[in-house]
């Protein structure tokens, strides 16, 4: 009789935990998976999916206006937020069920309670008070939003989780930060019609990006009525009978119905028992691992948000399937975090792989940049004015593009595909000689010959 009541215990059901425990089941393994709150993580529960929900929902006023050129004559619209939500509510019930029945199919067995560590062999279940012994314990916890810094009234403000849950839309919102989540529910809420405001206390929008790409951003959102309070922090927050009063370092006071804070994420490792098992976790409160995602105690692992590697849902489900391949598949395996396609679902959408050109430039000496900002087609008949920018970073000496940069609509699909020929190595030559597909916004990939010199505005949006 083994001294394991399991093979793997994997704590935590999102993306991550979810690919481990099915990969490692389809190797034989016994798997249980905790998970205390819904299966499917925040990707699935209250992140990428129900966003992208949303962002398809606060498009449709841009499809609205566009058609009048094409023809359409388009009735008064009304849009209501009660239906949208009820409706991402109902999708997002349906594809919980989907990866409970996965895992079930995978023959994982769930447990719908929190999972504290006891040893490094020992789960304890808090619900019930069960003990598992694990041969092998993975942590896949992932992380949460917070609202930080602490200020006064703070408490006033909510955070991506609660976002997805108002009751009503609101007609004034103020969204901290200016990172993915900022940017996208700014973006959102406008589409949607509410006036927003959008507080970074930098002096640009998504830090370590590419300086066009986003100067590009931060134009076109002005363009689209979103008000860009740069340079300023908030001070305070108080009620008022309509609303909420923000007050801000330079002394001004805006009023809105919501405040939502986007500043920052948090790996959930409090109240783990880590500590029980010698694990230290870092400044950020993320776990240290190794290149296989194993901690200092051989039996313990821990994957995606939770590590603070590279805080995507793609690299989560990567490092699962990898640590599963690795360990209980016989085929080591690591997960390569250099270059990672990834799309921001701001309106105008932002796909990127690769290196910004500051970036490039410090690491690689001489570089060729190629850049094409235009009006697409669609915009030509709309009245829009709506733009696409491609902007590709070449390493002179091995003529490998080794970044690129996209603004506009569909970038996100654009950027996926790009990132198959630049993972592959491509060179500028091997895109050149790819014939174009005529007429998209993408065939400028390929039709971009001679490198740009002197750096001038790029207005996009």
């Amino acid at each position: 009789m083994s001294e394991f009541d399991v093979d793997l215990f994997v704590i935590g059901a999102g993306s991550g935990g979810v690919r481990a425990g099915r990969i490692a089941a389809g190797y034989g393994a016994r798997v249980m998976v905790a998970e205390e709150y819904r299966v499917g993580g925040t990707c699935v529960i209250r992140g990428c999916v129900p966003k992208k929900l949303l962002v398809y929902a606060s498009r449709f006023a841009d499809d609205f206006h566009d058609a009048a050129g094409f023809g359409w004559t388009i009735p008064a619209t009304r849009f209501d937020w009660a239906t949208l939500i009820r409706n991402k509510d109902t999708e997002i019930d349906r594809l919980e069920e989907i990866y409970r029945a996965n895992l079930g199919k995978a023959g994982v067995e769930i447990a719908d309670d929190r999972a504290v560590i006891e040893d490094a062999h020992t789960v304890r279940l808090v619900k019930t008070g069960e003990r598992v012994r694990a041969r092998i314990i993975l942590v896949a916890v992932g992380a949460h939003p917070t609202l930080e810094p602490k200020i006064p009234g703070g408490d006033l403000a909510i955070t991506s989780n609660e976002v997805f849950h108002l009751e009503a839309l609101p007609k004034r919102i103020l969204v901290v930060g200016a990172g993915y989540i900022a940017v996208e529910f700014a973006g959102i809420f406008n589409g949607l019609g509410s006036d927003v405001i959008l507080l970074h206390r930098g002096d640009k929008l998504l830090r370590g990006f590419d300086e066009d790409v986003r100067d590009a951003l931060g134009e076109a959102y002005a363009r689209r009525g979103i008000s860009l309070a740069l340079n300023r922090t908030i001070s305070r927050l108080d009620k008022t009978v309509d609303g909420i009063a923000a007050t801000l370092s330079d002394g001004s006071v805006v009023h809105v119905d919501e405040v939502l804070v986007a500043t920052g994420r948090r790996p959930n490792t409090a109240h783990l028992g880590l500590e029980k098992v010698g694990i230290t976790v870092d400044k950020a409160g993320a776990i240290p691992v190794d290149a296989y995602s194993q901690t200092l105690v051989p039996s313990i692992y821990a994957i995606g948000d939770v590590t603070n590697r590279a805080n995507l849902t793609p690299i989560a489900i990567r490092e699962g399937h990898a640590f599963a391949d690795t360990v209980f598949g016989n085929r080591p395996t690591m997960v390569d975090h250099s270059l990672i396609p990834t799309a921001v679902f701001s309106t105008p959408e932002i796909g990127v792989i690769g290196y910004g050109e500051e970036a490039a430039r410090a690491l690689y000496g001489d570089i060729d940049v190629y850049m094409s900002a235009f009006r697409p087609m669609r915009a030509t008949l709309s009245g829009s004015q709506e733009r696409v920018m491609l902007k590709l970073i070449v390493d002179r000496a091995t003529d490998k593009v080794v970044g690129v940069h996209i603004v506009g609509h569909d970038a996100g699909e654009m950027i996926q595909l790009a990132g198959i020929a630049v993972t592959m190595g491509a060179t500028k030559a091997d895109f050149d000689r790819t014939i174009a597909v005529h007429p998209t916004a993408a065939e400028e990939l390929v039709t971009m010959r001679v490198p740009y010199v002197v750096k001038t505005p790029v207005a996009v949006g």
